[in-house]
């Protein structure tokens, strides 16, 4: 029998909180990878996911030291070895894919010259400089990069996000190692490209032999691709198994929450919790027509078409570059379209001055895809919610705190500095501050893309709830058509700035007309996995 290419055991890591103090992260944890196997570490923001990770190669931050346990590859203990023999293990034996490629690569460096570097690192010195370079084309190709020639003499702000992840991708392969290590590798990807670079990891570990750890948020993505999954909360692991155990016999109640959370276990929308959703009246309350925007050479919008029904959630799905926040941006009045028409409420908005515009705050509010660069650091939450009473003249004292209630929290937040919240619950403050002048409609810009699935599912619930207490309408931007079955009545599918599908959500989504609709719904995580009971 071969020894696994990973072995963790009982791995304790802490972080320095004081001068002596010290703070566990990951708790004795235990984990191992075979040649060829998949395997997915699951857990949310905090759960110690990536410390874990930054252990087993060597990358942990200064404040953290590494207590007690073992961590081996191939059956060799590098544990407590430095950075310069750790720097060997991570080129000629494991392949590192961090998250963000915007921060990975060197952003003055063409990418040729990276993966060169690479090379030449993981290789025999003295070689000729054209053997470098026909081993780094080889590793930009075995990415998936069929035109290696070009990407290799490109920067990387020339190249669209799944390109730079496949450049990473390269750089890890540069060293030909035994096994990938990737942490988030696809949380920033639209769904299409997140597939292929998924499918690119499970056909290296096919061609190659290569065991891949994949470290992950997304539970849709783990039962996808996983032999086997480990979910981690707190820093310990509190379950781990197959696909079809996690899935039907889970034994651990986080597992069964996360289960519970993801989209792609849920098979319609969610309904309101205590109130009985009210029968829209069918009455229009935002239309857009003919909308078309330019950006000097680039037509970010072409003629778009939107209606949105009276106590309806209307969807807009597409990929980066789609023209979806474009779209809501000219919806919202925070930037002007070169041709078309927006009414609310048949009241045409195009060309309103700014003072008319502020008029329309009180019935048609944004919510941002991240609340913490929305809301100001300096502010409480008292502040942040009162302050758009404040502009209009309207008594706020009572106001805050009955918002507040209307979002989940109470009157021990009100004194709170953003920073003091969890993603959630700054989510929660911009949605009750984005109510305080009793809108009819709220544009929702990605308003749950950067929140862990146990807090989306909170947020989404309670976004259906305040439709049906309040009668809002929603337009909810999203790239995520899991989400869109959640939430959504209508959706309208955006492609190059052109809609390329619309209608309710059980039509497009039950027979899609356009070929990109169908592929946006087959690349949906985990979309056709048989739901798990949950009790």
């Amino acid at each position: 029998m071969t020894d696994p290419l990973l072995r963790i055991t009982d791995l304790a890591v802490d972080y320095r909180t004081g001068r002596r103090d010290w703070t566990p992260a990951v708790r004795g944890v235990s984990l191992h990878v075979e040649p060829g196997e998949f395997v997915s570490l699951v857990g949310e923001s905090g759960s110690g996911k990536t410390t874990l990770i930054q252990g087993a190669l060597g990358l942990l931050p200064a404040a953290a030291r590494i207590r007690s346990g073992s961590i081996e590859y191939s059956d060799v203990d590098v544990t407590g070895w430095n950075d310069r023999r750790m720097a060997l293990v991570r080129g000629n034996y494991v392949g590192f894919i961090p998250q963000d490629p915007n921060t990975s690569l060197n952003p003055v460096k063409k990418v040729g010259q990276q993966v060169v570097e690479a090379v030449r690192f993981n290789q025999p010195k003295g070689a000729p400089a054209a053997h470098y370079r026909q081993a780094a084309l080889e590793s930009l190709r075995t990415a998936g990069l069929a035109d290696a020639e070009r990407v290799f003499d490109q920067y990387p702000h020339q190249l669209s996000g799944g390109m730079k992840q496949r450049a990473l991708i390269a750089i890890a392969l540069a060293g030909q190692p035994k096994i990938i290590v990737a942490d988030e590798p696809t949380s920033a990807l639209d769904v299409t490209v997140q597939k292929r670079i998924l499918d690119h990891l499970a056909g290296l570990r096919e061609q190659l032999g290569i065991g891949i750890l994949l470290v992950t948020h997304d539970l849709g993505v783990a039962l996808e691709r996983s032999d086997r999954i480990l979910v981690m909360q707190h820093g310990e692991i509190i379950e781990q198994g197959s696909v079809t155990r996690v899935l039907t016999d889970a034994t651990s109640e986080y597992t069964r929450r996360l289960l519970a959370a993801a989209p792609s276990q849920h098979a319609g929308r969610l309904q309101p919790t205590d109130t009985v959703r009210a029968d829209g009246s069918g009455a229009v309350v935002l239309r857009a027509t003919g909308l078309t925007k330019n950006y000097r050479d680039l037509r970010a919008l072409d003629a778009a078409d939107l209606i949105v029904r009276e106590g309806t959630t209307h969807a807009i799905v597409g990929e980066s570059g789609a023209g979806k926040s474009t779209l809501a941006g000219i919806l919202a009045g925070f930037t002007s379209a070169d041709a078309g028409s927006v009414q609310l409420h048949g009241r045409e908005l195009t060309g309103l001055n700014r003072k008319q515009l502020r008029e329309t705050r009180r019935d048609l509010q944004f919510v941002f895809q991240n609340p913490f660069t929305s809301l100001d650091p300096r502010f409480t939450v008292r502040k942040l919610i009162a302050e758009p009473l404040k502009a209009f003249g309207l008594p706020y004292g009572e106001r805050v705190g009955d918002l507040l209630h209307e979002v989940a929290l109470n009157e021990t937040y009100l004194n709170r500095l953003p920073a003091q919240l969890s993603g959630g619950q700054r989510q929660r403050v911009a949605i009750a501050r984005a109510l305080a002048l009793n809108p009819k409609v709220l544009i929702l810009d990605e308003a749950v893309s950067a929140l862990d699935v146990s807090v989306q599912a909170q947020i989404l619930q309670l976004l259906v709830d305040l439709q049906a207490e309040l009668g809002l309408s929603y337009v909810f931007v999203t790239h995520d058509l899991g989400v869109v079955r959640l939430i959504a009545d209508d959706v309208t599918v955006m492609k190059d700035g052109r809609v390329v599908e619309t209608g309710t959500v059980e039509q497009v989504f039950a027979a899609p007309a356009h070929e990109y609709t169908r592929q946006l719904l087959a690349a949906v995580p985990g979309a056709d996995l048989v739901p798990a009971a949950h009790s």
